[in-house]
Parts: structure tokens; sequence; C-alpha cells
């Protein structure tokens, strides 16, 4: 059965706009949205249900992501990423960066931000890493466009999607050393998130396939078709499920790697990202819905 519609959460402005990655952070229980389009950051109070905020002053940004009541937003516009502070919506501070920051992790606990940049006007892509609290500063060039990237449970290797060749890099933290590729049997590695417990990475990819391979040595274990070019994807280890966003034709495919089966629901066309707000809910931003499609994951 495809995934149960919950209801909607309007955001101002959203219609027919463009969105990029979101995140919900656990510890505000609020979900901060990347709004491209509009050059900044859509908060929502998940426990109420509704809009709350539309901080500016993020140019063109193109992702989120949380960690312990910690934002960290990349700029594409401005090649810079920024610190926000989950509770009092304060920006923190702001880094410079390679061109187009594009993927990025936060991780609160050792105060690291990482930015991976896809470069401009002929510029080597990057992956950047910040101390959040030293500003220190550390870079590795990439063998290709980066795309999303994740870290393992304990942040001791980070895994970033190149698109061509298509592969998922491996280094390892906090100084980006060791670094890997494992290449993957998929065109355009893109959307990835990890099942800590399993030991799995779950990487869409633009040939319309999802792949399973082992977070520990790269090996594929499963391969999947989709219903098309995919982007946002979510593991939720609360049910075992894999979410995979499709902006075109407007679809969330989910997957249950345990057995395969699949399930498509529809969104809206271009809704090709999302957030997953634990346990149970998973949140389509939609233009076509003048916001946020609620689904329920369980």
């Amino acid at each position: 059965m495809p995934l149960k519609t919950v209801g909607t959460i309007a955001i101002p402005h959203a219609a027919g706009s463009e969105f990029d990655h979101a995140a919900f952070d656990a510890k505000s229980r609020r979900v901060f949205i990347a709004h491209t389009a509009r050059d900044c950051i859509e908060v929502i109070d998940h426990d109420a249900g509704r809009h709350l905020a539309t901080l500016p002053g993020f140019p063109g940004a193109a992702g989120a992501v949380a960690d312990d009541g910690q934002i960290l937003v990349t700029n594409r516009g401005s090649a810079s990423i920024a610190l926000v502070d989950a509770a009092t919506l304060e920006t923190r501070a702001t880094f410079k960066t390679g061109g187009r920051p594009n993927g990025a992790v936060i991780v609160a606990r050792s105060s690291l931000g990482i930015a991976a940049c896809i470069g401009v006007d002929g510029e080597t892509p990057t992956l950047q890493l910040f101390g959040l609290k030293d500003r220190k500063h550390g870079s590795i060039d990439l063998p290709g466009r980066p795309r999303w990237c994740v870290t393992d449970a304990a942040a001791e290797r980070l895994f970033l999607c190149i698109r061509e060749p298509s592969m998922v890099l491996v280094a390892r933290l906090p100084d980006l050393g060791a670094v890997t590729h494992w290449k993957i049997p998929s065109s355009g590695a893109h959307g990835l998130d990890i099942d800590h417990s399993k030991g799995r990475l779950y990487v869409a990819c633009d040939d319309s396939t999802l792949v399973e391979m082992s977070s520990t040595s790269g090996e594929i274990t499963n391969v999947w078709p989709i219903g098309g070019p995919p982007d946002v994807t979510f593991f939720n280890p609360a049910t075992g499920l894999v979410h995979v966003a499709i902006g075109e034709p407007g679809l969330v495919e989910t997957i249950d790697p345990r057995t395969g089966h699949r399930t498509r629901t529809v969104t809206g066309a271009g809704a090709h990202t999302t957030a997953l707000v634990a346990p149970d809910q998973l949140y389509v931003i939609s233009p076509a819905h003048g916001g946020i499609l609620v689904l329920s994951d369980t």
C-alpha cells in the first residue's frame, strides 16, 4: 500500500517555487528546509504542525542538515556554509567554501561541518572540512561532481556520492584521510542514506535504480529499479524502509530492503526533496501542495 497522507503544512510563497534538502532536528522538534528560490530557510514546528519562521540571508540555499540542536546550511549563491542555532534560529557563524557547496554533514559532538563543493568556472570539485569552533579548515580534491553525503554512526568515516564516474567516495574523519573509491554498477550516484545497525548504504542513482551496498567493504548487495531519476533518499531505522523522492512525475518510491517489496506514493510534480521526521513521518516538500505533504511511514 502507498504511504498514508496525514495532511499538509502551508509554507509562504511555496506554490511553484523550488526547494532542496531538508532536515529534522530531534532536539528542537523542528524541520529546516532549504528554500532555494527564495534564498531562505523555512522552519516548521513539527509538534504544532505549522510553519514557524522564514529565515532570510541564505543565498541559493542548497541543503540543511541537523545534529543535536545545530543546523548547517549550504549556500550555493555565496559559496559558504552557515551554522544556525535550532532553538534561537540565530546564525552563529559562516564559513567560506569552494564554489557551489552541495551535500553537507554536521557532527555536533566533534564540532565539525563538511561541505562537498561542485566548483565554478573550471574549479576542481572539493570536499571541505571546517572546525565549527576553532575554524580549522581542510580540503581534498574530488574525482567528479559531488552529490549527497552521510557518516557512519561513530562519525569516523564519511560517504559521498560522486555523479561521474559513479561511485561512493569514502574518507576518514576528522582529517579526510585514507580515501577510497567504491564504484557502483549504476550511473549517476545521487541520493544517499545509511542503515547504521546493518551496515548498509542506500544509493539512489540517476539511471532509476536504488543500490544497496556494504558500508564496511563497498560490496554491492542489491539493486532495485525505481520510478524515475531520484533525488533525496532517506532510510527510516524505525520501519526499516527506504524512501526515494522522484520529482518527475512526482512520487515517493518506498523499498523494503528485507523483502525487495516496493510501493509508490503519488506526491506532486517537482516534489524531489523530503525530510524524515522520526519515527514515523515523511515530509515531502511539494510546490504543487503549497508547502509540505505529510506522509505516514507506519
